[in-house]
């Protein structure tokens, strides 16, 4: 079932940070070698990241030596069909930390509208903003290579990293790989209400703003197709906290298909990680800075489940000049310096509020 309306584009970035911990964790020395031709032509690989902001030159790489601490840029981008003319934004940002000890990983939420100076882009004859929502970098960028390379400049700015990678999926490879995976068991902490997904008496679809009765999804732990996991991580009117809480449900997904694809041997049978890659390859576009799929994925190998934490940007909403921003607050200074020294396990620690036990 594919829900009705505009694709939320963004759970495109969830299943690309999905794919990407699921591909590389756990992953059987066995056959991985083997595989690496075939992950190279299944996959879309482009050019995702600038000079400034990637971490080396791809050409100076140095392959089967992969080592930590690492950083890579996922987002999903947001093309106004309805209204080409308002262009394309990322709709959500996550920043995948590995630390140097390469057996866990962090996931940073990116407000979709934190206020940020976007830098000036000359293949687009962008000449920069001092003030603006950081998802209007993918914009200003021209959208596709150029877009995710000037976001990524700009949180190269905001936090003074450089990143190891970075990738972006097709809309249809959210329901492909959920559906591969035989649906996701995922649990909620609060009642979500939809306002996309709703029926007639009869049972039709028929959206809630029409006066269909929503679909609700209750406190607990619950399978999910996919496009009742799709419909849930979209949410956040209903929600106490709104966008903050939405992150959280995301990063939650990200969890439930980790532990899926585990328990269907995806991290340990190179078969069965070969046949899923296959699938979805071709929804998928990544940047590797010139490290082959196989020997990244081997270098995460011991990345699990159980070893995921979810965090969040310290900030708040707020008005400015009639525009509703994201303001990061004191303690986001903290954070980046926390990603740039590699000791975020201590900033968890010292700031639970902004910390997502998954």
């Amino acid at each position: 079932m594919k829900l009705p309306g505009r694709d939320p584009i963004w759970a495109k970035l969830l299943i690309a940070a999905g794919l990407i911990v699921v591909l590389a964790s756990g992953t059987a020395v066995a056959g991985v070698n083997a595989l690496n031709a075939r992950y190279s032509s299944s996959v879309n690989q482009s050019t995702l990241l600038g000079d400034n902001s990637r971490a080396g030159k791809p050409d100076e790489v140095h392959h089967n030596t992969v080592e930590g601490p690492l950083n890579f840029l996922l987002l999903g981008s947001d093309l106004r069909a309805l209204d080409p003319e308002d262009g394309q934004r990322s709709d959500s940002i996550i920043i995948l930390h590995i630390p140097a000890t390469m057996d866990r990983a962090y996931l940073l939420s990116i407000p979709r509208d934190l206020r940020v100076k976007i830098p000036a882009f000359a293949p687009t004859d962008f000449r920069g903003t001092s003030h603006e929502k950081i998802n209007g970098a993918f914009q200003y960028g021209g959208g596709g290579e150029g877009g995710v390379q000037l976001l990524a400049e700009t949180l190269h700015d905001l936090l003074g990293i450089q990143f190891d990678g970075a990738a972006i999926v097709d809309f249809d490879g959210f329901k492909t790989a959920v559906d591969l995976l035989g649906g996701i068991d995922m649990c909620i902490d609060q009642k979500v209400t939809s306002i996309h997904l709703g029926w007639d008496d009869n049972g039709n679809y028929l959206s809630p703003a029409n006066g269909g009765h929503p679909a609700v999804y209750e406190p607990g732990c619950h399978h999910l197709e996919s496009w009742q996991a799709l419909d849930l991580v979209r949410q956040r009117k209903s929600l106490a906290n709104g966008d903050y809480d939405r992150q959280k449900n995301q990063q939650k997904f990200i969890r439930a298909m980790l532990d899926k694809a585990k328990s269907k041997g995806l991290t340990t049978n190179p078969l069965a990680a070969d046949k899923f890659i296959r699938a979805i390859g071709q929804a998928l576009t990544v940047d590797t800075n010139g490290v082959s799929l196989a020997d990244l994925m081997f270098a995460l190998r011991n990345v699990s489940p159980d070893n995921l934490m979810g965090l969040q940007v310290p900030s708040e909403p707020q008005d400015i000049g009639g525009i509703s921003y994201v303001i990061g607050l004191p303690e986001a200074e903290g954070l980046y310096t926390a990603v740039r020294e590699d000791l975020l396990d201590s900033w968890a620690v010292e700031n639970p509020t902004w910390v997502n036990h998954m």
